[in-house]
């Protein structure tokens, strides 16, 4: 419609310029170098139109004979970067499909037709890894690399190629100058910082996780939880060195993040020891509220070095209350009952998780059945079911158990990894077989070898003679046959020697006394005694039942089946 109107206006100026003309004629006459011509107005007007036609004509095409060449070759150019473009997209194209043949014709062509283009240095650079070439890939990537377009992606090809051949050296210098060119890039800035903290460089990771959250890779809870492992990581690492340093960095970590368990116990323990009590028990009781910990009820407990076991079990009152009911406060308050002698405490603060206990409880437990009554009975019972009770909470990460805290995982290098919770199972992938805990006693009594007679067993003997067929069974006579046999037994100290009389109904009861001493006459046979000395040697073996610990009659018993013999 635009291009209609335009043209009816100019139209309509000719037309106008022309009837004007018309209505105004006139005549030029001309002289030049002895020549006189006299014409129209109009005819001189198109005259001088007809000669600058003429001339425009005439440049142009003088234009179009100059600049052939140059149209030509870049119209040639043109064709071939069309072709090189073509052949970049079907070779990628065959990549994804996994075409290696089709990849490399394409490539090739590709080489040849588009050497300078970006695109055609990654199709080599892929076409090289699908064909295993990977001297060919690092070529390509390095080539990227040193152009100011492609370096990133060059770079990141070289990472990519490093951590294949498992060089981690060169596959850090690869993120670390990514991560410098470009501090928003994600994938250079997550890996930097992964490496520092695979190899324990604390202050480069703290450095590296600065330069993440200024590229805005990591949010703002994410950064003061890191911040804050990271801290905690590098204060246990000079807890042993640099005292004040650690604390300083232990209490920074604790007000990025006061609910990390290691911070505040390192914390705590520091300022405990720098003589700062207020402080560290401060600190010890805002973590125990968000997390209990037997970490954290350790550090309390020792806020005054060399307290009683009292005044220890008074803190523990304290801190349990601050987190009531808690499994956490029960076994703290047990813990501590059960060292001041406070044995119904303890009982009564392991009571309600005696329904469902875990290793830790039975373990407890056992303790305080050995403290309290001595009855290494029940002890070694609790240990039992301590055996297959109910697991308890450990520091957990990617399949492994560790006894403490760490930083990193030792699998996969991941900051933050370990965390406090039941392992779904004993046997985890990569890590130990879970063991009671370390705090469970050990019930064993000390080992005194003794040479210890046993009645072994009392049985019938019977004399007679072959019943031939047909003939009634003749009565047998009966004589009770006495073995003894002495042999070496581990019994504890607390306990005396026993005497385990079997006989063939079974073996009497422990604390089964004697019946009255029947005459020889009466019982129908004589028993003749076996001389025992007072240190027996080593009896040959009888593959007999084994004896049971039972409470020792003592020697009065075989004096009594000497006196039975004699009289």
């Amino acid at each position: 419609m635009i291009r209609l109107i335009v043209f009816l206006l100019v139209t309509a100026g000719i037309a106008f310029v022309a009837a004007w003309l018309a209505d105004r004629p006139g005549e030029v006459a001309i002289d030049w170098l002895g020549y006189h011509a006299e014409t129209s107005v109009a005819v001189v007007v198109g005259a001088v139109l007809a000669i600058v036609c003429a001339a425009l004509i005439a440049w142009s095409l003088l234009v179009y004979l100059v600049t052939a060449p140059a149209r030509l070759a870049r119209r040639a150019a043109q064709r071939r970067n069309a072709r090189g473009h073509h052949a970049i997209t079907r070779g990628l194209v065959a990549i994804g499909a996994g075409d290696l043949r089709t990849a490399m014709r394409y490539a090739n062509e590709a080489g040849r037709l588009a050497a300078d283009q970006p695109l055609t240095l990654l199709l080599q650079a892929q076409t090289a890894q699908l064909s295993g070439a990977r001297g060919g890939a690092d070529v390509a990537f390095r080539a990227m690399a040193d152009r100011h377009d492609t370096k990133l992606l060059g770079l990141h090809g070289l990472f990519i190629e490093a951590q294949r051949r498992n060089d981690m050296a060169a596959a850090r210098s690869y993120a670390e100058e990514a991560a410098r060119a470009a501090p928003s890039l994600a994938w250079a800035g997550q890996a930097a910082f992964d490496f520092h903290c695979a190899e324990g460089d604390w202050s480069g990771a703290l450095q590296a996780l600065e330069r993440n959250s200024r590229g805005g890779l990591v949010d703002n809870e994410t950064y003061r939880r890191q911040r804050a492992v990271l801290l905690t990581a590098r204060a246990l690492s000079l807890e042993n060195t640099d005292r004040v340093t650690a604390g300083e960095l232990a209490q920074e970590a604790v007000k990025l993040a006061p609910g990390l368990i290691p911070a505040a116990a390192l914390a705590g323990r520091l300022l405990a020891a720098a003589g700062d009590r207020r402080k560290a028990g401060r600190i010890l009781e805002a973590a125990w509220r968000e997390n209990p910990h037997p970490d954290i009820a350790d550090a309390y407990a020792d806020l005054v070095p060399g307290a009683s076991a009292r005044e220890r079990l008074s803190r523990m009152r304290v801190l349990a209350r601050l987190a009531e009911g808690h499994l956490e406060s029960r076994l703290a308050v047990a813990r501590a009952a059960l060292d001041a002698h406070e044995f119904s405490e303890a009982r009564a603060s392991l009571k309600p998780l005696l329904s469902a206990p875990t290793r830790r409880v039975a373990a407890l437990m056992a303790q305080l059945e050995e403290a309290e009554t001595g009855d290494i009975g029940r002890a070694r019972e609790w240990m039992a079911r301590a055996v297959h009770a109910a697991l308890d909470p450990v520091w957990t990460a990617d399949g492994l158990i560790a006894e403490n805290w760490m930083p990193v995982s030792p699998a996969t290098g991941r900051l933050d990894a370990f965390q406090w919770r039941v392992p779904v199972a004993e046997l985890t992938p990569r890590g130990p077989l879970l063991e009671p805990p370390p705090s469970a006693p050990a019930f064993v009594a000390p080992a005194i070898p003794k040479v210890i007679p046993a009645v072994k067993e009392i049985r019938p003997e019977v004399r007679g003679e072959t019943r031939p067929e047909g003939r009634p069974e003749p009565k047998p006579e009966l004589k009770p046959e006495l073995k003894l046999e002495s042999k070496p037994e581990t019994r504890p100290e607390s306990r005396p020697d026993a005497i385990q009389i079997e006989t063939s109904s079974g073996p009497l009861p422990l604390d089964m006394s004697l019946p009255p001493p029947a005459s020889p006459e009466t019982a129908g046979a004589s028993i003749a005694p076996i001389p025992v000395p007072d240190d027996p040697g080593p009896e040959p073996e009888v593959p007999q039942p084994q004896a049971k610990p039972a409470p020792r009659a003592g020697r009065g018993l075989l004096s009594w089946f000497s006196r039975m013999a004699a009289g």
